[in-house]
């Protein structure tokens, strides 16, 4: 892992739309920040590598399966923006294309070296990538939580570890 120093970490999750995946990762690692009183120490966003859906909240189906486990999703769908780069010090992206889209907008080694695979954290789910949901049944959205409930929970033990 790439770290600045001792400071406040920021933390980017990113998908494509910013409707599903990635605002369900911010809202599960903001959870988990909480219970573990780590809160004051992070600062959390999540973006999409397309505009598809700039301004709209997270999918419903995407909140509906988030509440139902206790998790708030209230951040509004942005796209990544260059200065993401300099701004985070870890972007997290949801799957390899997301990973790859990630890579090529990064204009320095410094700014790619901030670009994780989120799944490369789960512990008990082997498994490349978090599969997107939104053309999928209901229990696509459970599954998700899972994988990012392994995943971001892993990233926080691992950063709190350095």
């Amino acid at each position: 892992i790439w770290k600045r120093s001792n400071a406040m970490k920021k933390l980017l999750s990113v998908c494509l739309g910013n409707i599903c995946r990635s605002p369900a990762a911010e809202g599960i690692t903001d959870k988990i920040l909480s219970d573990r009183g780590l809160h004051s120490k992070y600062q959390l966003d999540s973006a999409g590598t397309s505009a598809y859906h700039e301004g709209a909240p997270a999918d419903g189906r995407m909140m509906a399966a988030a509440n139902e486990r206790g998790y708030s999703l209230t951040s509004r769908s942005r796209p990544v923006r260059m200065s993401d780069f300099d701004d985070f010090d870890y972007l997290l992206a949801m799957d390899e294309n997301n990973f790859r889209d990630l890579q090529d907008l990064a204009k320095t080694d410094e700014h790619s070296k901030k670009v994780i695979l989120i799944t490369d954290y789960c512990k008990i789910h082997d498994r490349r990538g978090i599969p997107d949901p939104y053309y999928g049944a209901a229990d696509g959205f459970n599954y998700v939580i899972d994988l990012l409930e392994d995943a971001c929970g892993e990233l926080i033990s691992q950063l709190e570890s350095h």
